[in-house]
């Protein structure tokens, strides 16, 4: 399948490490990217507070640009997900707004018809490919890892703006992926919730709690590690990680991974190979465990 490629900004910024481990993984799964070169941020939700209509003639041209390659939108941020799924149901629901945006795009010769569809990796993988055809590209099982589902606020909620009714299976989509690399879901009550990155820079001491409270849960359950949709939530539970575990004055050792990172090493892929060294909290225990992993014994029948 093709899609027009939306990596968003942290990919291409501050986690390098999932543009790169991205690029890896879809190649195995088959997904053809043409990359949206040139598309503007999608405001973040943060724009939108304080400008809804410039967020959504950002959005709108990002949507003009992949309806004029005949694609759907492939992003691999929840947070972008989540914020282009309200500006397209918006706009989808007033064509008079669909206008007032369209008149803004005329100066590019650019115009959204309103056919944009929006998705993010992780349900591409569920819902399009299908975990029984991603499962055959796994070799090797993730059996000796415990693994803690993150999906932060963005691609659960709004539901209104997320497709959840057509598709509910998307509520555990993160959790059927760590099924299926062989992992064993630690489940929570916090994987829905906020990592706190929102409020960061006007409540730091709010924001680190949020990361201790998340990562030291998760680690009293015995997870060794948590998998994330959303970069913007890797930066806070992976970046500010140790000033938490400081502040919260327990010690906290919780490796982030991004999803294509888990689905990368489940596919044969090397630590190094999906940028695991560009983590701030050391990935080695994974690695261990993922070695250990390489020398188990091939079942009967799997070759």
């Amino acid at each position: 399948m093709k899609v027009a490629f939306y990596p968003g900004c942290v990919a291409r910024g501050g986690c390098p490490e999932l543009y790169t481990a991205t690029l890896q993984v879809c190649r195995k799964l088959g997904i053809e990217l043409d990359e949206l070169v040139g598309a503007a941020c999608t405001g973040a939700g943060v724009l939108q507070e304080k400008d809804r209509k410039l967020g959504d003639a950002l959005n709108a041209r990002t949507f003009a640009m992949a309806e004029k390659k005949g694609l759907p939108i492939m992003t691999i941020c929840s947070t972008c997900q989540g914020v282009m799924s309200q500006a397209n149901k918006r706009l989808k629901d007033s064509p008079e707004y669909l206008a007032e945006i369209n008149a803004i795009l005329k100066e590019e010769g650019l115009e959204y018809k309103g056919t944009a569809e929006i998705k993010h990796l992780l349900w591409v993988m569920v819902e399009d490919i299908g975990v029984a055809k991603v499962k055959p590209l796994l070799t090797r099982k993730l059996q000796d890892l415990r693994v803690a589902p993150f999906y932060g606020c963005y691609i659960v909620r709004p539901s209104w703006a997320l497709g959840f009714e057509q598709h509910p299976d998307r509520k555990g989509a993160l959790e059927e992926m760590i099924e299926a690399v062989g992992a064993t879901v630690v489940d929570y009550e916090g994987k829905t919730k906020c990592c706190g990155l929102p409020i960061l820079l006007i409540n730091e001491k709010n924001s680190l709690e949020m990361v201790a409270k998340h990562t030291s849960t998760v680690q009293d359950l015995g997870a060794n590690a948590m998998v994330t949709p959303c970069p913007l939530c890797h930066l806070n539970l992976d970046g500010y990680q140790p000033k938490a575990s400081k502040q919260a004055g327990i010690r906290i050792h919780m490796p982030i991974l991004h999803l294509p990172q888990l689905i990368g090493l489940a596919m044969g892929f090397s630590p190094k190979e999906m940028g695991m060294e560009r983590h701030i909290v050391s990935t080695k225990e994974v690695e261990a465990a993922i070695e250990h992993a390489g020398r188990a014994p091939v079942a009967a029948g799997h070759h």
